[in-house]
């Protein structure tokens, strides 16, 4: 499989690199026979992060014995240098090495004071002291925060959500990031699973020799999709340039990714799913949403606080609680037209 370059690090990982989030849905022995198919598929780039439940442990079982052969990213959503090496140990010993080759800040919301002796920057300096991480990065949903992190030239690499129905202004901070020689991570590159051309996701990265994209895979088969178009050498056609265009038609603009930022709600409702549920109804199997699971979820929207909370947290200032109201009225028609009774 073909390699870039993560900027100044030098570090050179596979075109298709690994997002191991979703790994944390499944179990251990999946998890690890998927990570092997990877690794067998010539992948050598993971990234997790020590919120992702036990994604780093299932890592670590993967990979303990062949650490060299890979480049593994980790994070930590702490507030302070102390916070940070003590993350920083815990996904150590998870992941089962001594070292992690990219330690980075968890979607930051501003960009740390680096004078601060206690900061989280400080923090990334004194874990490169220790050896414990080789290069430091953070990432965000936030383009002016990634922007500023690029521009402060504190940072090896840059984790941003950029997809081929992003707007060009995110896009543009893959070539900022190439002018600066940083290393450009580009994670939600399936826009939260919208987008469902793998062929078209992978060609439009073709475009940027320095952007990674890091795929969000839990099956075997998603998995085999990616690998299928290293092999083929999958390049941008008229094709799949309409794929695009049509995606860009029905997709583009400030829509919800399903980060999870804006959780937890108080009343329980799954706000990273509901707010993008028209999409999903549209893009993948709608049958499993017209369960009684689903239903009864549904139904916790009309429970809710208007309290603000979710709002406050979105990196994409999503009007949360207006847009679950809204996709619940979409959800009960969708239903009626479906000829499903209530």
């Amino acid at each position: 499989m073909k390699r870039k370059q993560l900027g100044r690090t030098g570090l050179m990982v596979t075109e298709n690199s690994f997002g191991a989030l979703p790994i944390q849905r499944i179990d251990k022995q999946s998890a690890v026979e998927l990570l092997h198919m990877a690794y067998d598929g010539g992948i050598n780039f993971y990234d997790t992060a020590r919120a992702y439940s036990d994604s780093e442990e299932k890592l670590g079982e993967a990979f303990h014995d062949r650490r060299d052969k890979i480049v593994i990213s980790t994070k930590s959503m702490a507030k302070d240098k102390a916070g940070l090496l003590k993350d920083l140990d815990e996904s150590l010993r998870m992941l089962r090495t001594d070292y992690v080759d990219i330690m980075q800040l968890h979607n930051i919301q501003s960009v740390p004071d680096p004078e601060d002796e206690n900061g989280l920057y400080q923090g990334l300096l004194e874990a490169q002291r220790q050896g414990k991480c080789r290069f430091i990065g953070i990432t965000s949903h936030r383009r002016a925060i990634a922007e500023e992190a690029a521009k402060s030239g504190l940072y090896d690499t840059i984790q941003f959500p950029v997809s081929h129905i992003s707007p060009q202004e995110d896009i543009d901070l893959i070539a900022l990031c190439k002018e600066l020689n940083l290393g450009f991570i580009a994670m939600k590159a399936l826009s939260g699973g919208l987008l469902t051309s793998a062929e078209a996701a992978y060609a439009f990265f073709q475009q940027f020799d320095n952007a990674v994209p890091i795929w969000g895979m839990q099956k075997k088969e998603e998995l085999a999709q990616f690998l299928d178009c290293a092999q083929r050498e999958v390049t941008l056609t008229p094709e799949l340039e309409a794929v695009i265009a049509k995606d860009r038609e029905e997709l583009a603009g400030n829509f919800c990714r399903g980060c999870g930022y804006c959780m937890p709600c108080p009343q329980g409702i799954q706000l990273n799913t509901i707010c993008r549920l028209p999409q999903l109804l549209r893009r993948s199997p709608w049958q499993q949403y017209m369960n009684e699971y689903w239903t009864a979820e549904l139904a916790k929207v009309e429970t809710c606080l208007h309290c603000g909370l979710c709002e406050s947290r979105c990196p994409y200032g999503l009007k949360c609680s207006h847009l679950i109201a809204e996709n619940l009225e979409d959800w009960r028609q969708f239903r009626k037209e479906k000829g499903i009774a209530d």
